[in-house]
């Protein structure tokens, strides 16, 4: 049987890594959790402090600990901008004997300012002055992964998902 496998979607705000990760989940299938839906579920007026952000990953994480446990596939939605936080996914995927993918959304700064100005009825509260604000402070990401660029149509985003992600070999995943 097959390892469970922890897909860590990562990247700034309004990238689109909903999109991709919600695409993701949906085909494998698998259990996804997005950090926007767990910070409002703990914080329902969120501030957004360094507090917040910690109990929202140690819940995200934890989460996916659990269902991992069970054998099932997770796919997460965060930022993850640092490395500490991604070591932290990492981890998690190692204690529940998982494997774990990490995938960078990436989007050209036009193409965010524009999606995030039309967007409307999202769990999100990232507006463009946040992509900017955490532009400097995303860390690279020192570990295997794969880039899908969410600039074009959903799509070709789609295609980049279907080939580098969901059609990758379990065995090519990293601990």
């Amino acid at each position: 049987m097959a390892r469970p496998t922890l897909l860590v979607y990562c990247g700034l705000p309004g990238v689109g890594k909903s999109m991709a990760s919600g695409y993701t989940a949906d085909r494998l299938p698998a259990t996804r959790y997005r950090s926007d839906e767990i910070r409002k579920a703990l914080f329902p007026d969120p501030t957004y402090s360094s507090a917040e952000s910690d109990a929202t990953y140690a819940e995200l994480l934890e989460r996916a600990r659990e269902d991992l446990e069970t054998g099932s596939d997770v796919v997460l939605d965060a930022t993850f901008r640092t490395t500490a936080r991604r070591e932290q996914a990492a981890v998690a995927a190692r204690e529940a004997d998982a494997d774990v993918r990490f995938v960078r959304v990436t989007c050209e700064l036009e193409v965010v300012e524009d999606r995030l100005a039309e967007r409307t009825n999202s769990i999100s509260d990232a507006e463009f002055e946040q992509h900017l604000l955490l532009r400097d402070s995303f860390e690279s990401i020192d570990r295997d992964h794969v880039v899908v660029d969410n600039s074009g149509t959903i799509e070709e985003t789609r295609a980049q998902l279907d080939r580098l992600v969901l059609s990758a070999p379990r065995e090519q995943s990293t601990r």
